[in-house]
């Protein structure tokens, strides 16, 4: 965690919300103002929950065993074993494991972030997809937002593996970013690319991978910092952010219109907010009821989730509107592929908006 990025953004207890900041409690190990190792807690006497800083990742939510319950055996994980022992053990634990969900997805959001840079990376067959979509999908919503203004502190929720947090980074020199998400495996692989170096298990076909190790580069990595947090209860103040964007993380969350009024909650009067989903609903992730879209053709909205999304941001369109925000541009089929391995590939059409919160808000 760095400490530039701990003063500026100014973490809250997500318990207690903003009458408590949290304070550095015990630093294990640092270096050049970045803490790898230490504890945040809660100064509140009421309160005094503790959050860990692990591999310069601090875990601030609200519900930290149920996290750790879910996703604590990816910060166990190692990246120093041999490939040939990397490989048996992988074919020991099988398909349909949670060893093999972690490195597909793993696979997956590394390769489109940083496969660009990978001196090992062939060049792609005709047809087939490039890595960089979600950067490309970022810059398309940049060029859509109207606010010219300096940025200052920007937000990337759902940064997975922290492609688009160094994106978001080149294209505003001056600007502090923090990634957020709450992979922890993504988050471990982001914060090393912070550091210069990229590894990750890149996948073949099956149980096939290949270890990708190799150094970066990347513009702007001394301004970018991941934390393990849940985009829709971030433990920030209100308006601290100039610049939120959250791409394709609208149909992961428990409560998509809890996640907008987060987003509103935490962007500064005159910042914009850069949002892009699919609509790639599961049940997995959010119950039909609270989808965007995709359900409910008797409404207003007859199942579509463009119209829907339009109306939860427009003030007074439905109970549930956020308010406050302009809508500066909009892409509805933005094309979005994810590779899956190397015979597959998943092809999105996203809905790109643009939005500008209010300057006298």
């Amino acid at each position: 965690m760095r400490r530039t990025h701990f003063e500026a953004f100014r973490p809250v207890c997500p318990r207690c919300g903003d009458a408590a900041f949290l304070e550095i409690a015990q630093v294990l190990r640092e270096q050049d103002g970045d803490i790898a190792a230490g504890i945040l807690h809660c100064p509140r006497s009421a309160c005094r929950q503790e959050y860990p800083i692990v591999d310069s990742i601090p875990l601030i939510v609200a519900d930290l065993p149920r996290l750790l319950g879910d996703r604590g055996v990816e910060m166990m994980l190692r990246n120093d074993l041999e490939p040939d022992l990397e490989s048996l053990l992988g074919d020991a634990i099988g398909p349909d494991s949670w060893y093999d969900a972690i490195r597909q997805i793993t696979s997956t959001y590394a390769w489109d972030s940083y496969a660009a840079l990978d001196p090992a990376e062939a060049p792609a067959a005709e047809a087939a997809p490039l890595p960089g979509a979600a950067a490309r999908c970022l810059d398309r919503l940049m060029d859509l937002a109207s606010n010219a203004a300096p940025v200052a502190r920007a937000l990337d929720l759902g940064c997975a593996a922290g492609g688009t947090s160094f994106a978001l980074a080149a294209r505003h020199p001056d600007a502090l970013v923090l990634g957020a998400d709450l992979n922890l495996s993504l988050l471990r692989l982001a914060r090393r690319a912070v550091g210069g170096t990229v590894s990750y298990p890149r996948r073949r076909i099956g149980l096939v991978y290949d270890r990708r190790c190799f150094p970066v580069a990347l513009p702007g990595a001394a301004r970018v910092d991941f934390w393990a947090c849940d985009a829709t209860a971030l433990p920030l103040s209100d308006g601290r952010a100039d610049l939120v964007a959250a791409l394709n993380l609208l149909d992961c969350v428990a409560e998509p219109s809890l996640l907008l009024a987060e987003l509103r909650r935490v962007l500064a009067p005159s910042g914009n907010l850069l949002l892009a989903t699919p609509y790639d609903w599961s049940t997995r992730a959010t119950q039909p009821a609270h989808w965007i879209g995709g359900h409910s053709q008797r409404a207003a909205h007859a199942g579509a989730g463009e119209k829907f999304l339009r109306d939860l941001l427009t003030a007074g369109a439905h109970a549930q509107s956020v308010a406050d925000l302009h809508l500066c541009g909009e892409a509805a089929n933005w094309p979005w592929h994810t590779r899956l391995h190397d015979r597959a590939a998943m092809r999105y059409e996203t809905h790109l908006l643009a939005l500008q919160r209010a300057a006298d808000a």
